[in-house]
């Protein structure tokens, strides 16, 4: 059930909080307290005049309006003790306390905070006597040039002085003439720092700490900074000249050393920090703390999270924020650039009218409003910072002068801004510096870490021939020492195929490496061969050294159960080659086998001889891209429980290691009583057991001679699978087959049911001209006769039966109606397709919903004079199936008016962009020629006007380098599968209706 967001605060942060809060899911609204005109009446958000300094009538009206979180933006507020007085009446509050907040509110206290615990700080005093600090400016063995008001000042109690004149005269303006207020009863007075000013900000619950991309503010009010301090004419993130490496020093000793020291001081820290630091030559050194995210920094920094901000912030106040890290969008920046009122930050006119806004909407930007309100229905000025235009690029060049475009369209008398944001880390990054190995993107610390941890595991399958050290060039193999006389060398090499896919979705990473050695060494005794050693092959796009050694360690105890060394590998960091969180595997097994005990022995096969089969433990390792697309298509997932117990998922089922036969059938092998042994891998039983016959014979098997294992009945029963697609994909239960002499079968089975289960299964024929190489026969009988497995799909509550009936309308291929379909199929589903509608004969559309047996109808618009006469018939069409709601998939009709009217709130269409911006046909296309770096799909409400009904859903899709329109297309409509049907089952839920005047509406 989605919730009720309160923010506090009337700045653009307020409004990009606003902005990031109202895109999850789990949210239905917004309150902003005061807001302003960006902040009024848009989509999920909208503004409240609560009193945010009541804060008795400010928890009553979060209890009235359930509000179950409270975001304080702004400082204020929480030196004031909104955070403690909230949270005593019992509303979640994302903040710190104002004991905490004391870390801004104080600068007396932090820096004696920073001494106290070690934290790099530059030297300094504070005074309450302005001649006493005077007397230290010109006496410190330090250029004692900075001049802070230690109370809040707005972000503006800050003179850095050029010499110890201008030093003393700040101290006499800030603690005589009282220019910050109350806030400059004391002053700090601190040692000049040179270097690069940076802003690092990490999101914290107490505990765990999670660094934000670094960013930084332009505090000048003109280019070059040049000017008098502002609160910020811009900012950038993230910073060049932060390196991943620093960033992590920077976390280490000033972040979440601040918030363990707070916690061992008893005041625990929960919420945003902000160090603001200098880069100086003896490493980053904290200027001062901020308790809450800075503005404009804010305004880069969101735009570039691609975590849930709100289940973020819920993970933070209920102390779980290790559980679920923020992700960021990689290969991004976003620049911000504040347009301010003349005469800022002094003295400034009010009212001034703002045009130009959906103009740099329109070019894919992001305005956050600050000092903004509505005057007459028009948009006007009521602050010195006015607001921020925000651009996010590929790279920063890009995003300034995108963000400057924003700046030229829109229009107040007398706007300030500048236009150089980011100078800085455009000239840091024009400097010639030489990459490295890391910067590319592979990590070669990682990769040696990942060598450490594996080495004892290799080193754990060592057996007579090698001893299994890794980090050589090569591995040596001692034949001699193995006791082979007169050896046939004999090699394999094979993959895991999409199983991966299922083990990286259920992150069961430690079973995977016996399917890639039981590959391997299950086809080698295919030639009679003892599997000696193995290597492997690890390839990703990011390494992560837990997810690999958990993979390696499944492939170096799947060595031990094959008695074959693990004898070394390669792990391949591939930056591009593989998306984030997937891995390839690919596996090289060498056996042996003396000369005269090679298989099969072709000459001696026999018409006659006997088919023994050796269970397999499951799927094994083959037809995972066929078993993913029948669990698409079902009502279930690889989290759904299974069997009566319902306490193994299908993913468990599904990732069943494949079994190694190695050394359970190796003494049969060797025996001189088995004439061949096939494999059975990718090709089922049809193609895999005529690779060890001769050409002239075949095979004959009976299926209800073995048990087959419940998954398989499962996956033919619901992938309506036929029976040669299962011989010819699938093992059916038989993991591996011996041929053997008809009158040794009975000693050979009795020699092998010690160590597996196996069975008689059939016989070896001569083979007919044109006649099939293996037949198996009662497959269809053994598959329904073992049909018990009871997948349970995950019902919320109970199955839901009074379904809302919806009709699609298409004109084509029904664009999304098989995803519509697939979606109201499951049990959880509140909505069912009881029609289909096409304006056009013999589409594909229209058999998609014949073959899912649903109705339809064809009514070509071609036969009616009008439009609305068109609809009319529609609409009769419609009240015959008692349709309850529309989908548009693909429908190539613009709906007459009289028509949409009649079904407002009820008819849903997708477009492929994020709607308001770039309507119309074509969207692609001009999201292409605009430059913008994410466009999307978004899911409506039809209005009278094209594309401008009350949005439902959106989900956001990159815009990557070098995409062109059918590219990005592709993109486009896999969100839209998703996108569509998720806003579908919204509305047919209740949870989302359109109220008066279009607006929606959340329950």
């Amino acid at each position: 059930m989605a919730d009720r967001v309160l923010v506090i605060g009337s700045g653009g942060r307020e409004h990009a909080l606003a902005w990031k809060l109202a895109q999850s899911p789990h949210v239905k609204q917004v309150f902003v307290a005061p807001g302003n005109a960006g902040t009024a009446d848009n989509g999920k958000i909208s503004n409240s005049a609560v009193s945010v300094s009541n804060h008795a009538a400010l928890a009553q009206f979060c209890r009235d309006q359930e509000i179950r979180l409270v975001v304080v933006g702004p400082e204020v507020p929480l030196a004031a003790g909104i955070v403690d007085d909230l949270t005593a009446a019992g509303v979640r509050c994302f903040g710190p306390t104002a004991k905490a907040a004391q870390l801004e509110s104080n600068k007396s206290f932090s820096k004696a905070f920073f001494d106290r615990h070690g934290i790099p700080t530059a030297r300094w005093k504070s005074f309450t006597d302005a001649k006493a600090a005077c007397n230290f400016i010109n006496s410190a063995n330090f250029p004692a040039l900075v001049v802070k008001a230690s109370g809040l000042a707005a972000g503006k109690g800050v003179v850095v002085a050029s010499n110890k004149e201008e030093a003393c005269k700040a101290v006499n303006e800030i603690m005589q003439d009282k220019t910050f207020g109350a806030a400059g009863e004391t002053v700090v007075v601190e040692e000049l720092l040179e270097g690069e000013e940076v802003s690092c900000l990490c999101f914290t619950d107490g505990i765990t700490v999670a660094p934000m991309p670094p960013a930084q503010d332009h505090k000048r009010l003109m280019d070059g900074d040049e000017g008098p301090n502002t609160g910020g004419m811009g900012a950038y993130s993230p910073t060049p000249q932060v390196s991943k490496d620093l960033l992590q020093k920077i976390r280490d000793t000033v972040l979440q050393k601040t918030v363990d020291a707070m916690r061992k001081e008893g005041v625990p820290y929960s919420g945003v920090l902000y160090a603001g630091l200098m880069l100086t030559k003896d490493g980053p050194k904290v200027l001062e703390f901020n308790c809450r995210f800075g503005d404009p920094e804010c305004q880069v920094i969101l735009p570039l999270l691609k975590s849930d901000l709100y289940e973020v912030m819920q993970a933070i106040v209920n102390k779980k924020l290790s559980s679920s890290m923020p992700v960021w969008f990689e290969d991004s920046a976003a620049v911000t650039v504040v347009m301010a009122s003349e005469g800022y930050p002094g003295t400034y006119p009010k009212g001034l009218e703002i045009t130009g806004l959906s103009k740099a909407k329109q070019l894919g930007l992001e305005v956050f409003h600050a000092g903004t309100s509505l005057k007459d229905g028009k948009v006007v000025t009521s602050g010195g910072r006015v607001l921020t235009v925000t651009a996010i690029k590929e790279d920063l060049m890009t995003a300034l002068q995108e963000a400057n475009k924003g700046v030229a369209a829109i229009h107040f008398k007398g706007a300030i801004y500048r236009k150089d944001i980011g100078y800085r880390a455009i000239a840091f990054l024009r400097q010639s510096r030489g990459l490295t190995y890391k910067n590319s993107g592979v990590d070669i610390e990682a990769g040696n870490t990942l060598v450490q941890k594996i080495k004892p595991l290799a080193a754990a399958t060592s057996r007579s021939g090698c001893n299994a050290e890794l980090g050589g060039f090569a591995g040596l193999f001692d034949l001699k020492a193995a006791g082979y006389k007169d050896p046939i060398l004999v090699s394999g090499t094979d993959g895991v195929g999409t199983k991966l896919k299922i083990a990286q979705v259920c992150k069961r990473h430690n079973s995977i490496g016996q399917d890639l050695v039981a590959m391997c060494v299950n086809d080698i005794l295919a030639q009679g061969a003892e599997p000696l050693f193995f290597l492997d092959y690890f390839a990703c796009g990011k390494l992560d050294v837990e997810v690999a050694q958990d993979v390696i360690a499944g492939i170096a105890e799947a060595c031990r159960l094959a008695g074959c060394a693990l004898l070394g590998g390669e792990t391949a960091e591939m930056p591009g080659m593989y998306p984030a969180g997937e891995y390839d595997l690919a596996g090289f097994a060498v056996g042996a086998v003396e000369r005269g005990q090679m298989l099969p022995q072709l000459e001696k096969i026999a018409d006659g001889d006997m088919v023994i089969g050796v269970a397999s433990s499951g799927v094994h390792s083959n037809g995972y891209s066929l078993v993913r697309k029948i669990v698409e298509k079902s009502s279930f997932d690889f989290s759904s429980p299974v069997g009566v117990s319902g306490d193994q998922t299908l993913g468990d089922l599904l990732l069943t290691p494949t079994k190694i036969y190695s050394k359970t059938l190796l003494p049969a092998l060797r025996s001189g009583q088995v004439k061949a042994y096939a494999h059975i891998t990718g090709g089922g039983l049809l193609e895999n057991i005529p690779r060890v016959l001769p050409d002239s014979f075949g095979v004959v098997l009976d299926a209800l001679t073995w048990k087959i294992p419940e998954i398989f009945c499962w996956l033919h029963k619901e992938g309506n699978l036929s029976e040669e697609e299962m011989t010819r994909t699938f093992n059916c239960g038989i993991g591996a087959v011996l041929v053997v002499q008809k009158e040794l079968a009975q000693q050979v089975l009795k020699d092998v049911q010690r160590h597996e289960t196996a069975w008689l299964i059939g016989k070896v024929v001569s083979l007919q001209k044109g006649s099939d190489r293996v037949k198996v026969h009662n497959m269809l009988r053994a598959l329904q006769a073992n049909r018990s497995l009871s997948v349970h799909s995950h019902i919320k509550g109970k199955i839901l039966s009074n379904k809302v009936k919806v009709a699609v309308l298409i004109s084509g291929t029904g664009t999304n109606l098989e995803a519509l379909i697939n979606s109201t199929k499951k049990p959880t589903s509140f909505a069912q397709i009881v029609l289909v509608v096409s304006n056009k004969a013999g589409v594909e559309g229209l058999r998609k919903a014949e073959r899912a047996g649903i109705p339809t109808r064809v009514i070509d618009h071609k036969l009616y004079e009008s439009r609305t006469e068109f609809d009319s018939a529609v609409d009769k069409v419609l009240e015959e199936f008692s349709v309850e709601l529309i989908c548009l998939a693909g429908f190539m009709r613009i709906l007459s008016g009289p028509f949409v009217k009649k079904w407002e709130g009820k008819i849903l269409n997708i477009h492929p962009s994020l709607l308001p911006s770039f309507k119309g046909a074509n969207a692609h296309k001009l999201v292409l020629q605009a430059g913008v770096r994410v466009t999307g799909c978004t899911v409506h409400f039809v209005a009278e006007e094209v594309d401008a009904g009350a949005i439902i859903f959106q989900e956001a899709v990159p815009v990557k380098i070098g995409d062109t329109v059918e590219t990005l297309s592709e993109r486009v409509k896999e969100a839209e599968h998703r996108a569509f049907p998720a806003a579908l089952q919204l509305v047919a839920s209740g949870a989302v209706q359109v109220g008066e005047a279009g607006k929606i509406y959340w329950k």
